[in-house]
């Protein structure tokens, strides 16, 4: 009677463990910024990027070119024409230097704003993709391994090659 009751008591303990093994979530990580640099349509987002970056480079390099040229101009001048001219030409120069520098401001933030727009897709993309990847396999968690991602572990599986499948590359 003892025995089969330490046995019944050892059978319990045992499914009890077992269930409780099994309901541990199962975690995989993936490198996100691996994912993302390997991506075509990320690619073909920095191509775009660097194209309207060159754009807005080139424009304001022209504009300081010539805010230089008449600034050079203007100092040589300055002792052979009036003070009234010399006046006009340092509004000039200093509304010049204004629009040079609401230029840049609106350069930077209409870029990072095409940054953001361009992006968001190609992000949303990975993600559904990472998420079907780690449904499809049983995963409950799958933290990013990239730098900074906040993984201090990850011996878990890792999606990347699945999730790089799944996209078609």
């Amino acid at each position: 009677m003892k025995q089969l009751k330490s046995l019944v008591i050892a059978a319990i303990l045992f499914v009890g463990m077992s269930q409780a093994a099994s309901a541990q979530a199962k975690v995989a990580h993936i490198n996100v910024m691996d994912l993302m640099t390997s991506m075509p349509d990320k690619k073909a987002a920095d191509a775009q990027l660097e194209k309207l970056t060159k754009t807005y480079d080139n424009d304001y390099n022209a504009m300081v070119t010539e805010f230089r040229t008449k600034v050079a101009q203007y100092e040589k001048e300055a002792a052979t024409v009036t003070e009234a001219v010399n006046e006009t030409r340092s509004k000039e120069v200093q509304d010049m230097q204004k629009r040079i520098q609401e230029y840049q401001q609106s350069a930077s933030k209409e870029l990072q704003q095409k940054q953001e727009d361009i992006y968001k897709p190609i992000i949303d993309k990975a993600r559904a993709a990472i998420s079907k990847v780690a449904k499809a396999k049983g995963y409950q968690y799958v933290l990013d391994a990239s730098q900074g991602g906040g993984v201090l572990v990850h011996d878990g599986p890792d999606l990347l090659a699945d999730v790089k499948k799944e996209l078609g590359f």
